[in-house]
């Protein structure tokens, strides 16, 4: 008996007549890639649909009878390359596992199954005046249990934190099958070593996310203010963002996109949208701000103040309503470069008070390769995405080359890789120099305790490309 043949005896004929288990070539093709533009050599053995905890520990316990790898997958948003289907692995998808269980208004808590949809977790939350803070952009079609796996952040991040911030339990299944429940349902709980958090960001190298217990914030009273700033250079807009934060004001988005990013959006949407919606086509940077809460008015005033002052021209929206379109056409980005031919999406973070700097080497970068990085950047927490857009299957050798240089100078100005799209396969080979000798060996030992025969989506995150 081989290891399909177990599981689907284990899984029983109910399951596997309802397609939990298939071979489907074309499902296994779809599970090789997600939205990184890297696909997986070879193909899967099977995919599992999982409906329940049980389908869950079935098949890790089936993996770990056959020694089979297993590669957790969710919604396939992400950007790293980290739940794409290897070669002779089984795919356990988890997007079908979509239930909010509880919403404990009281205590201002959400418990809920992996697949769920971060925007329709929003949905049912608003009537109880609470939201889920954790904000990518691929809100509409990404999932929670994936916002976990990654420690997603998103244009929220600058004032409520990424997603570790957001999540007090976990209901996780272990490599052989276990079922662990880690956190509380408490404000604090310091009992033990902190195994929730240490499974957040994890990418299913140290076990499989089914359920989720995560915490929610009130909807902040009035409306939020949008003021927007366009700039003569990308570093004067940066050096605006740094000032904001320096004056210790605190947005609850504050975005910044280059000319590049600008032109790109301007193709997509047509250069007249884009000129409505700034009040003017003479910028080659545009800082995005959004403050709420009681004091979003006041707050808004003083950021407008610094931005002009460091050479931008402000301009506030009139109401909600519009600062919902500027915050559209921040979002229209990625679809603008998508439109245009393949992207790799990259994702590095410096201190806040050094974006300036960082922006100057990407021009700098851009110039010597001889090509194009549109940005756009998490300005309120230092986090940017550099795009590089490419034609054909594979990444050019040159995007590689630029992308290297990109990722030692955050490190040297004190940053990092990945400020929320993870590590995956995509920068694998540039981890063991963020985090040293010693802290990439206790990493390795680390995922043993929780892997040791190693089925757990191997290849990823640890190891050379």
């Amino acid at each position: 008996m081989d290891v399909l043949e177990w599981l689907a005896a284990a899984l029983g004929e109910e399951a596997v007549t309802a397609g939990v288990l298939s071979t489907d070539p074309e499902l296994l093709e779809a599970a090789r890639a997600d939205k990184s533009g890297w696909a997986a050599d070879g193909l899967p053995l099977a995919i599992v649909s999982a409906r329940t905890v049980e389908h869950v520990q079935t098949t890790l316990r089936a993996a770990s009878e056959f020694r089979v790898p297993v590669v957790p997958r969710g919604a396939g948003t992400g950007l790293a390359g980290g739940a794409n289907g290897t070669d002779g692995s089984i795919v356990l998808d988890v997007s079908g596992m979509n239930r909010i269980l509880e919403i404990d208004a009281e205590d201002q808590l959400a418990v809920v199954e992996p697949g769920v949809i971060n925007s329709d977790l929003n949905a049912a939350l608003e009537p109880y005046g609470l939201f889920f803070a954790p904000d990518p952009a691929s809100r509409a079609v990404s999932t929670v249990g994936g916002n976990i796996a990654t420690n997603a952040g998103g244009l929220l991040c600058a004032k409520y934190g990424v997603t570790r911030e957001a999540v007090l339990g976990l209901e996780v299944v272990l490599a052989d099958g276990r079922l662990l429940s880690t956190g509380h349902r408490t404000v604090k709980g310091v009992t033990g070593y902190d195994l929730t958090a240490l499974f957040v960001g994890s990418e299913g190298t140290l076990g499989v996310i089914v359920g989720a217990t995560v915490r929610l914030q009130p909807i902040p009273p009035g409306e939020p203010v949008t003021l927007g700033a366009l700039f003569p250079d990308v570093r004067t807009a940066a050096e605006a963002s740094a000032r904001v934060t320096a004056a210790r004001l605190r947005p609850a988005v504050m975005e910044l996109l280059d000319a590049p990013a600008l032109e790109r959006i301007a193709a997509h949407l047509g250069r007249e949208t884009l000129e409505e919606a700034f009040g003017a086509s003479d910028g080659a940077a545009y800082l995005l701000v959004q403050f709420d809460g009681a004091t979003a008015a006041a707050d808004a005033e003083a950021a407008g103040t610094l931005i002009a002052e460091t050479g931008g021209t402000v301009r506030v929206a009139a109401d909600a309503a519009e600062g919902e379109r500027l915050l559209a056409l921040r979002r229209a980005f990625h679809p603008a470069l998508a439109a245009s031919g393949e992207v790799l999406i990259e994702d590095v973070a410096v201190p806040r008070s050094r974006m300036p700097e960082m922006f100057a080497a990407i021009e700098r970068i851009s110039t010597r390769y001889g090509i194009p990085i549109p940005t756009v950047a998490h300005a309120g927490d230092g986090n940017l995405h550099p795009n590089f857009v490419y034609t054909g299957d594979e990444v050019p050798a040159v995007v590689w080359d630029a992308a290297n240089d990109l990722f030692r100078t955050a490190i040297e100005l004190g940053g990092t890789l990945t400020g929320e799209h993870g590590v995956g396969v995509l920068k694998r080979r540039w981890l063991a120099d963020e985090v040293g000798p010693d802290s990439y060996e206790l990493q390795v030992k680390l995922k043993s305790v929780f892997d040791p025969l190693g089925i757990l989506n191997p290849g990823k995150v640890f190891g050379g490309r």
